[in-house]
């Protein structure tokens, strides 16, 4: 039975992981939300049960083992050593350690041993990372990936509260014949609308959204030499991230040998039955924690080359789950700091 601190625990990947920890039956021996001032007085329900959201600090993590968080990088930079000094393991979903070579950046299904290499701090990936990386790590066993050319069409909820709202108002607005509000989370209006442009522009073109997305994969994967070509879009839906994915391999693959593989791959689900209309689609795929794929099919003209269509709930999978998962590997750690 573990003591566990949730942080940013109004935030909207904060309200899953509280949701999940009840769902997946976590050993909790005592817990605790964290939030900014601003939240703190409100209540959290665990367990039958209602606590307040406390303001962070560094005194809250005292007596601590595991801190799921989920906040802004900045915040994260400050608290997260204070909670590790304090002896608890952090794991974060913010983009704050995820490219510290001394942080290990996992997703379970691919590289749970990374897991026992901590040192108080654990990285959680970006969401559009971590369901591509689910699909791609049986591929890359089987045929050994050389290069990746993705596509995401990315819910407004990857954005948060904010994102969602913004949807909502809009559409609202759009609706009843109204002048929609001026955007604030997005560069551009959202609804009925698709934004080539997650998170800021880098002098060569590319978001910090898409050179995550090359970082991640590559340190996850343990493989320097995958080229990863993302573009990363906002779409108008509320949740659930989608990706158009080619993959070129060394050795030859067909749709059926990518079948078989994914088969018995953990955390994936495959629905592909073009005849049938049948392929994975985000309104039926929130609220659920697995990958799915679907529209499987070769290159037209390379052997070695196989595309296919990727969906995930990128609040439970692309985030909370993830992090939960992490902290169910640290379980199996003696003790959980080691």
């Amino acid at each position: 039975m573990k003591s566990v601190a949730v942080v940013g625990a109004s935030g909207a990947v904060g309200d899953v992981i509280i949701r999940l920890l009840q769902e997946r039956k976590f050993p909790i021996g005592s817990i605790k939300f964290l939030a900014s001032a601003r939240s703190a007085g409100k209540t959290v329900v665990f367990g039958g049960k209602d606590y307040p959201i406390e303001p962070l600090s560094p005194e809250a993590f005292l007596g601590v083992d595991i801190v799921l968080s989920s906040t802004p990088a900045s915040i994260s930079r400050e608290y997260s050593p204070i909670a590790a000094r304090a002896g608890a393991v952090v794991v974060d979903n913010s983009s704050a350690f995820r490219m510290d070579p001394e942080v290990p950046l996992v997703v379970p299904e691919v590289n749970p041993q990374d897991v026992g290499r901590h040192h108080g701090i654990i990285a959680n990936p970006n969401c559009s990372t971590i369901q591509m990386v689910v699909a791609l790590k049986p591929l890359h066993d089987a045929f050994r990936i050389r290069r990746v050319i993705v596509s995401t069409y990315q819910a407004v909820s990857g954005a948060g509260q904010k994102g969602i709202h913004e949807l909502q108002s809009q559409t609202e607005a759009h609706v009843n014949g109204q002048d929609a509000p001026a955007p604030s989370k997005f560069a551009h209006p959202i609804a009925f609308n698709c934004l080539p442009q997650i998170d800021d522009f880098l002098p060569n073109g590319y978001t910090k959204e898409e050179i995550k997305m090359v970082l991640e994969t590559r340190k996850i994967m343990g493989d320097d030499t995958i080229d990863v070509c993302p573009t990363c879009i906002r779409v108008p839906v509320l949740n659930c991230h989608s990706e158009s994915i080619m993959i070129e391999t060394e050795r030859p693959i067909t749709p059926e040998a990518a079948r078989q593989v994914w088969a018995s791959a953990p955390g994936l689900v495959v629905v592909d039955d073009p005849a049938s209309r049948l392929y994975p689609l985000p309104a039926s795929c929130s609220d659920r924690d697995e990958v799915f794929v679907g529209r499987i099919r070769q290159d037209l003209h390379n052997p070695n080359a196989l595309l296919f269509w990727c969906v995930s709930d990128n609040l439970r999978k692309g985030a909370a789950t993830n992090a939960v998962q992490i902290a169910e590997e640290l379980l199996k750690l003696k003790p959980v700091g080691a």
